[in-house]
């Protein structure tokens, strides 16, 4: 297994319909602002997995009328509410990385990174009516809040130490919640039982917390190159992720001081204040914790998934599970 994830298995199933959601994606876009085709394609096509949008195909095809029209125009829907998130969170977070390159933000300024997510959100809610289906606008509209609340939520958490239980409803709600409502439109689309609708629902949100734990995690143990980033950037910018929430819980008060000062000052955020953090996250194992938690998690999603017959689709789905808990990047 790559250290790199993939999500290979369902990209080879669903090549034809990503394709689709791609096009989708692009005539949106056509014959807009210059700017914004420009600012939009900068980030949409610098190497994301679309596993929102191959969640939402994937939750179609196990339930009982598979993938139509509807699931391809809320494929991309679910993207480009994905991508207008990042360029928010690019600008709140003032990072200088986005997959490999300077972010936006950096490139064309703040202003234009706003707008242009303000742009894609708007496509999205389009693409969704299009779609034609209340019920899958209802849930994508529904986590759309819930993420911005989430974004919200984090502001108030930067440059402090959260409590645990802060941390888990803060990935809640930005990550996890539009993996699970991606996973639960796909079962509207596909015309799921209620049983149905509720496991990948659940999948989805249990699949997302897992997914943020390591994301977060690997701002201390990760692969710099395959990151598209610095491990440290996270720190440098005063976002807590668990292995830190955890060190400061397990340390005594000389280390407990250390993680509140720099968690609040950027300006002694420096690299030695990094190495003794990572000197710490080692001493106390905590990126192990945190490994053992997103498997915890991990395992929900799995067993989400038992109700559905075995089959190319489920067994895809359990790879990519399995897959995200060996990420280097």
């Amino acid at each position: 297994m790559s250290a790199t994830f993939s999500t290979l298995g369902l990209s080879e199933i669903f090549l034809k319909e990503i394709a689709e959601v791609e096009a989708v994606m692009k005539e949106a876009l056509t014959d807009r602002n210059p700017l914004i085709r420009t600012v939009s394609d900068y980030l949409i096509s610098s190497g994301g997995k679309r596993i929102r949008p191959m969640l939402l195909l994937a939750a179609a095809s196990l339930c009982a009328t598979g993938v139509d029209i509807r699931a391809i125009k809320l494929g991309a829907a679910v993207e480009f509410i994905h991508t207008a998130t990042l360029l928010h969170d690019d600008v709140i977070d003032e990072s200088a990385r986005r997959r490999g390159k300077d972010a936006a933000n950096l490139v064309w300024g703040n202003k234009a990174a706003v707008l242009t997510g303000d742009f894609l959100f708007s496509k999205a809610f389009s693409l969704m009516v299009g779609a034609r289906s209340s019920e899958a606008l209802k849930i994508l509209s529904a986590a759309s809040s819930v993420i911005a609340e989430g974004e919200i939520f984090q502001l108030t958490l930067k440059n402090t130490v959260p409590t645990r239980q802060d941390y888990m409803k803060m990935i809640m709600a930005k990550t996890a919640a539009l993996f699970s409502a991606a996973s639960e439109a796909g079962s509207v689309t596909g015309e799921g039982s209620n049983e149905e609708r509720a496991a990948l629902k659940a999948f989805g949100e249990y699949f997302g917390t897992s997914f943020q734990i390591i994301d977060d995690a690997l701002d201390y143990h990760g692969d710099s190159g395959a990151l598209g980033k610095n491990t440290g950037d996270d720190f440098r910018e005063g976002k807590s992720a668990l292995p830190v929430i955890i060190a400061y819980e397990r340390g005594d008060e000389t280390e407990k001081k250390f993680w509140r000062d720099v968690m609040a000052d950027a300006a002694v955020r420096d690299e030695a204040a990094f190495k003794r953090a990572l000197l710490l996250i080692n001493r106390y194992q905590t990126v192990e914790e945190s490994m053992e938690t997103a498997r915890l998690y991990n395992e929900r999603a799995l067993d989400a998934l038992a109700i559905f017959p075995d089959g190319k689709v489920k067994i895809a789905l359990q790879e990519m599970c399995r897959a995200v808990l060996k990420r280097k990047s």
